[in-house]
């Protein structure tokens, strides 16, 4: 790889195009290699020194200034699933606390007063380890708190009832439902519930439930048992109207699911396909389904400070834009961290927001960037991946090292390039997100 000007460098994407990047602020430029020499034509890098600051100045303020505007909620600890890769520890989902109406009202109250001078509605997503095993005193402060946040669920749709959906279509709830797998056998597997084998038979009536409601995702975590069934998954997903899908790689936080991580080479093949799949079913379909993580890798180019997942910018979003309240109370940079007790920062029904906000656990989570790790703080990527994700990479013995699926993200990541050149965005986004959108700085040399 060469160099030329400040930190913009040139490489391969593949045997057509090339790409010029400046890793520190993200400018781009995609060029066919059919233009002559490994050399930038004189209007693109005019067009950089014009950009340069300004871009600069907006990627390092959506690094370090963004404020907090999300807090996930786990209203209980426990769980009716035993997922063999959960990041929670098995004794606390088995006999953990669990919020009461009374905690959850004044948590809720206490967090609207933090935001009050906020111009956006803060988002508050229940999450835990199942939040439905509390589903009332949650769905009346769903109803009571709707004109002050802004709500998500994610739930394993063990406990998910009709009338259930209908509530959280009507409050245009945000929810997430996880599946593994087309295949029953395969889902039950990973997610197996304490009764009942799984989760497979009601994740799937819940999602034909929802019908298509835009604000439905399906989360599936991809392991070495699934990663080769990425391409079915989204032709069960669209055929079932579900437009947006996550294929997460397994977190590695408890020492379990290291048995469980797919070989990176092999993801990345896996994953590429299904999102050749995805372009190809909303290409015929003319209904759209697109997969939600790749889609923050092409914003992450495109637009980098629009991204709406955090966990792949430096620092990343724990302990910064959003946070995790558990079910004792406790305040802690993200749900990854439960179990980490030295990552708490203070209890919500004891201390404030904004003392958590300033512990140092919290800072301590910030301070990680790719700049101080090796590897990452050469690589033209670092500020397109972010090396997660800080609590798997300390509970592996040091957080100050690069992602664990680093080699996937850089194979994901030039594919994303290659689409973007090849004119294919609108196929990745969502049609609100593409209308969002408007051109700050354009180049091309198709003549």
């Amino acid at each position: 790889m060469s160099k030329n000007h400040r930190e913009l460098s040139f490489s391969d994407i593949d045997d057509k195009w090339k790409l010029a990047l400046d890793p520190d602020n993200i400018f781009w430029g995609v060029i066919t290699k059919n233009n002559g020499n490994f050399l930038l034509p004189d209007d693109l890098i005019d067009l950089y020194k014009k950009e340069r600051k300004h871009l600069d100045s907006e990627i390092h303020d959506f690094r370090f200034n963004t404020d907090l505007n999300c807090i996930y909620i786990d209203p209980t600890d426990r769980c009716n699933a035993n997922c063999t890769y959960c990041y929670i520890p098995s004794k606390i989902r088995k006999h953990g606390v669990q919020m009461d109406s009374k905690q959850l009202d004044s948590l809720l109250k206490k967090i609207a007063a933090y935001f009050k001078n906020s111009k956006k509605k803060p988002v508050i997503v229940f999450h835990a380890a199942e939040p439905l095993l509390v589903k009332n005193i949650l769905f009346d402060a769903i109803h009571r708190f709707r004109s002050q946040f802004l709500f998500g669920l994610q739930t394993n749709a063990l406990l998910l009832e009709k009338t259930d959906v209908e509530f959280l279509k009507k409050h245009r709830v945000g929810v997430g439902i996880s599946l593994d797998s087309p295949d029953a056998d395969i889902n039950n597997r990973q997610r197996v519930s304490v009764r009942d084998g799984g989760n497979f038979e009601k994740a799937v009536q819940a999602i034909k439930w929802f019908n298509g409601y835009e604000g439905l995702n399906v989360i599936t975590t991809v392991t070495k048992h699934n990663v080769s069934q990425l391409s079915d998954l989204v032709k069960f997903f669209h055929a079932k109207k579900v437009s947006c899908v996550l294929f997460n790689p397994v977190r590695l936080t408890q020492k379990p699911s290291l048995n469980l991580k797919p070989d990176e080479k092999v993801f990345a093949e896996y994953f590429i396909t299904a999102v050749e799949k995805a372009i190809e079913l909303s290409k015929k379909s003319g209904r759209q389904i697109v997969i939600g993580n790749f889609a923050n890798v092409i914003l992450a180019i495109i637009s980098p400070t629009a991204r709406r997942m955090m966990c792949d910018i430096s620092p990343c979003g724990g302990g910064r834009t959003f946070m995790t309240v558990t079910a004792n109370g406790d305040m802690v940079p993200c749900g990854e961290f439960i179990g980490l007790k030295e990552f708490a920062g203070g209890n919500i029904f004891e201390t404030s927001i904004s003392e958590a906000m300033n512990s140092e656990s919290f800072k301590k989570i910030r301070a990680r960037i790719v700049e101080k790790i090796d590897e990452c703080n050469v690589c033209d990527f670092r500020n397109i991946c972010g090396a997660p994700c800080p609590a798997e990479l300390h509970a592996r013995g040091n957080m100050y090292q690069k992602a664990e699926f680093c080699e996937f993200y850089k194979e994901i990541i030039r594919y994303a390039f290659k689409l973007i050149a090849e004119d294919k965005v609108k196929y990745l986004l969502r049609e609100d997100a593409i209308q969002q959108l408007k051109y700050e700085y354009k180049y091309s040399d198709r003549n």
